[in-house]
């Protein structure tokens, strides 16, 4: 079995009202408001180390995938405001059972239409065998909730 076959990259974005930066914003300094906005998806979001929004800290996630709950610790690897964009690194929880290493790239990027953004979503993984399913639920739940955060950040 070649090592090459276990690993993988899934990529999608969503197009939503909310404009790049107040999407990164709401993403990286305040994930513990998301479950507001995507209840049917996340239930908490808390901070176990460092500062929200700062390269080193760490993150927990309480969510949802196909109805079950989930957990998973991320590092925040790195950030860039200019780009509104972050990579986290999955380092707890149950994604883990499956996969060897998962990273999580988001970036949102200012529409051409001139108001809201596009968002995409880029997971890099390394499952442990390989009868493990890609990661697609997970990369749609992620496209849902953003277009969530999206419809929250733009209510009146």
């Amino acid at each position: 079995m070649s090592s090459s076959s276990l690993v993988g990259k899934l990529e999608a974005s969503a197009e939503i009202e909310a404009s790049a930066e107040a999407f990164h914003h709401m993403l990286l300094h305040k994930p513990h408001h998301v479950s507001n906005a995507s209840p049917n998806h996340v239930r908490a979001c808390d901070l176990h180390h460092s500062d929200w929004g700062k390269e080193g800290s760490i993150i927990c996630w309480t969510y949802f995938l196909k109805g079950q709950p989930k957990t998973a610790k991320e590092v925040v690897e790195s950030v860039d405001p200019k780009n509104n964009s972050v990579t986290l690194r999955v380092v707890e929880g149950d994604i883990l059972e499956e996969f060897k290493s998962v990273v999580i790239k988001c970036k949102a990027t200012p529409s051409a239409k001139g108001s809201g953004c596009v968002v995409q979503w880029v997971l890099e993984y390394e499952k442990l065998k390989e009868d493990v399913a890609h990661p697609e639920t997970t990369l749609e739940m992620l496209i849902e909730v953003c277009k969530d955060m999206g419809a929250h950040l733009t209510k009146p």
